[in-house]
């Protein structure tokens, strides 16, 4: 037997089956919204895992490409590693219920969404985060829900609830908002340039639809959930804390964090860590948790100093930024450079522009979402923290902070036709104390200008923290975190955006939620310091896109041709296609509605490249004066290429105004010459003329002209 159980939301029915699979699991979700249907599960291990101090969770998003009815390319005809969506999908779900377990939990805890069929109006990412929730929520391991997501988007100044996929394409914000009963707790957005106060609104709608989705959630809770099991707390002994505190006193800790030097700081916590370890060496059952003990002493420690005190670690004011620099054209050879350094947080970014056939290939659920032409990568190496790593790729957290910095600048580039390029930034980090994926987006605006491509306005990234007390009114907003404010923090909100508005939201919080007066108070804070950076920092290096690309990146020049030439292009097997690449070195891209991309170094092959495509797919009319080239020659006269495939002939009578006896008199093979078409006949021969009284044009009149060159 099983239940379900079924609302309305956003115009389609959402229904849940509870009991009919996954029996297993401490608790399943069978989740159905529209067509799309996702199981999600959550499981939990009988133990703690050994030897850790913190709450192993992991969040898991599988695209079955059967939902959508394909096969896997490649050999083995299966899904292999998650998809980049898969993983940004698995931090969304992540994000907003990670503070809701139990601090002081250990066991390992799975959540599986496995997609079974994909509705394309109805989100299986979307459902999946529901259905996560429903499934914890149900199920026997400890967590303080329900939450619950809703999607917005915005058409015409009007919201969009979980908006569909031809609204999502319309849409001027993407907004997801992940709530609690009385608080917002996750925000993640793209947004074309929305006015903040906007983005409020549109948070806080989310916020409402949210309390009908935790009413509903509460009902399913009532008739199938499961006893919450117990656990073997994993909590520093009280006593630990007063034998810390006895060696080392409050002021000692103080002057110990309060720096603004991270490698400083860490040697300052290291010695103190060694003499803990020397003082409680015979209280073995003290060791384990003794780490964690220190760090929490720490955590005590800053938290103190900022709520209280207003002081910061590194003695910052409360909303003043660390000390900004901004660079370009760092690299001599690349297409584009820019660094932007922020205290000891320090990201390179360096653009590479490339014909649009170079665009990411994507094979995932979204059938409109089959390529990616604009690529931000983001690189996190040990050396930036002073760690000694092996580089193993990049992982959920580098591919995460690359999306975002990509979000945040998408609504700025120029489209297609405008700037017919493909287009990736690279964010090495060269040194990290916070924020890194906020100084990568201002780094990329940097790279981007710098590398002539026309954005439509710059973008910064600028993050927030929070440190709050005992009461929801009793809280501090800091500008520009550091590392240790959001390790010891409550909260990271990142705003990107231009002068004009959000382009990118992404927050974090390590509580269960937060008041729309710290939410408005970070949004205020974080534009007054993107404003700042913007025009102090930015602008005096770079304040417009450059006029052209560099010297060293690729020219293209895109026209458009009548789709049924295309053909007569290419040729058959390619050969005109491949003759014209040959002869001018370019790379040659046709679409099929007739877009022509032709791509090179050099300009004057581009530009002869482009004269030949034209002289293909004009035709060719009586009258017109042409160039071209030699390529044959007979008793009667010489056979002249036009483009490369059409030939016309010149009879020996056409050579010259004299008399001519032999054609090699007068042209060879390879010579360039200037022929004026006569006539076309029924045949679709093309006879030419070269003498100079039909090349001469009438009396007022120009004679019409094409030069394949």
């Amino acid at each position: 037997m099983y239940k379900s159980f079924s609302m309305e939301l956003g115009g389609r029915m959402l229904t849940v089956d509870v009991g009919r699979v996954a029996a297993q699991a401490n608790g399943a979700a069978f989740m159905h919204y529209g067509d799309t249907t996702v199981l999600s599960t959550a499981t939990a291990s009988d133990k703690p895992r050994d030897g850790i101090d913190f709450f192993p969770l992991s969040v898991e998003f599988e695209e079955k490409l059967y939902s959508v009815g394909k096969i896997p390319g490649g050999f083995n005809r299966r899904e292999g590693k998650a998809s980049e969506n898969a993983i940004l999908t698995a931090r969304v779900i992540d994000r907003p219920m990670r503070p809701l377990f139990p601090k002081d939990y250990r066991n390992d805890v799975t959540l599986n969404n496995l997609v079974l069929s994909v509705d394309p109006d109805c989100s299986p990412e979307y459902t999946a985060m529901l259905g996560s929730a429903i499934a914890t929520c149900i199920s026997d391991i400890p967590f303080d829900g329900p939450c619950a997501t809703t999607q917005i988007g915005m058409i015409d100044g009007e919201f969009i609830i979980n908006p569909t996929n031809a609204q999502k394409q319309a849409s001027d914000m993407a907004l997801t908002v992940a709530s609690t009963r009385e608080k917002v707790i996750m925000i993640e957005a793209g947004a074309k340039e929305v006015p903040e106060q906007v983005m409020i609104e549109a948070i806080f709608k989310a916020h409402e639809v949210n309390q009908e989705i935790i009413r509903f959630i509460d009902g399913i809770v009532a008739e199938c959930g499961k006893e919450k099991h117990t656990y073997e707390s994993c909590a520093v002994p009280e006593e630990l804390f007063a034998a810390i505190k006895e060696i080392v006193t409050p002021q000692e800790m103080e002057e110990a964090v309060f720096t603004d030097e991270k490698q400083k700081r860490e040697a300052n916590i290291k010695a103190i860590t060694e003499r803990l370890e020397e003082a409680f060496a015979e209280k073995e059952e003290w060791l384990p948790v003794l780490s964690e003990a220190i760090y929490q002493y720490q955590k005590k420690t800053v938290r103190k100093m900022i709520l209280k005190d207003h002081r910061r670690p590194d003695g910052r004011g409360i909303t003043e930024i660390r000390p900004l620099a901004a660079e370009i054209d760092l690299l001599p050879r690349v297409h584009g450079s820019g660094m932007f350094t922020r205290g000891q947080t320090q990201i390179l970014n360096i653009c590479t522009l490339a014909p649009l056939s170079e665009a990411q290939r994507l094979d995932g659920l979204d059938e409109n979402e089959t390529s990616k032409r604009y690529m931000h990568h983001y690189n996190f190496p040990s050396y930036s923290v002073g760690e000694t790593k092996p580089s193993r790729g990049p992982g959920r957290r580098e591919i995460g902070h690359g999306a975002l910095a990509e979000r945040a600048l998408l609504p700025v580039l120029p489209s297609e036709e405008e700037f017919p390029y493909a287009i990736r930034t690279v964010s090495e980090t060269m040194e990290s104390n916070g924020s890194t994926s906020q100084a990568s987006i201002c780094a990329s605006t940097l790279s981007l200008m710098a590398a002539g491509v026309p954005i439509k306005a710059p973008v910064a990234g600028i993050s927030c923290g929070l440190v709050t007390g005992d009461t929801d009114d009793d809280y501090i907003v800091l500008t520009d975190i550091q590392g240790l404010e959001d390790f010891f923090g409550d909260m990271d909100f990142k705003v990107g955006g231009t002068h004009k508005g959000i382009t990118s939201i992404q927050m974090d919080i390590k509580i269960h939620g937060l008041t729309r007066p710290i939410i408005e108070e970070a949004i205020a804070k974080t534009r007054e310091a993107r404003l700042y950076i913007l025009d102090e920092v930015m602008a005096p290096v770079i304040s417009e896109p450059r006029r052209e690309v560099s010297q060293y990146a690729p020219k293209i020049i895109q026209i458009s041709i009548d789709p049924q030439k295309i053909g007569d292009v290419v040729g058959k097997q390619g050969k005109v296609i491949n003759k014209i690449i040959e002869q001018t070195g370019v790379k040659i891209d046709i679409e099929e509605d007739g877009s022509v991309s032709v791509c090179g170094t050099d300009k004057e092959m581009i530009d002869k490249a482009i004269q030949i495509i034209r002289s293909i797919v004009t035709d060719i009319e009586p009258g017109q004066v042409l160039t071209g080239t030699v390529v044959r020659i007979m008793n009667f006269g010489a056979f002249v290429e036009l483009s490369p495939n059409k030939d016309g002939m010149v009879h020996i009578s056409k050579l010259s105004d004299k008399r001519v006896a032999k054609v090699e008199d007068v042209v060879n093979i390879g010579d360039q010459v200037t022929v004026k078409v006569m006539e076309i006949d029924k045949m679709g021969r093309i006879n030419l003329s070269m003498k100079p009284a039909d090349l001469a044009p009438r009396a007022g009149r120009k004679p019409e002209r094409v030069d394949p060159v």
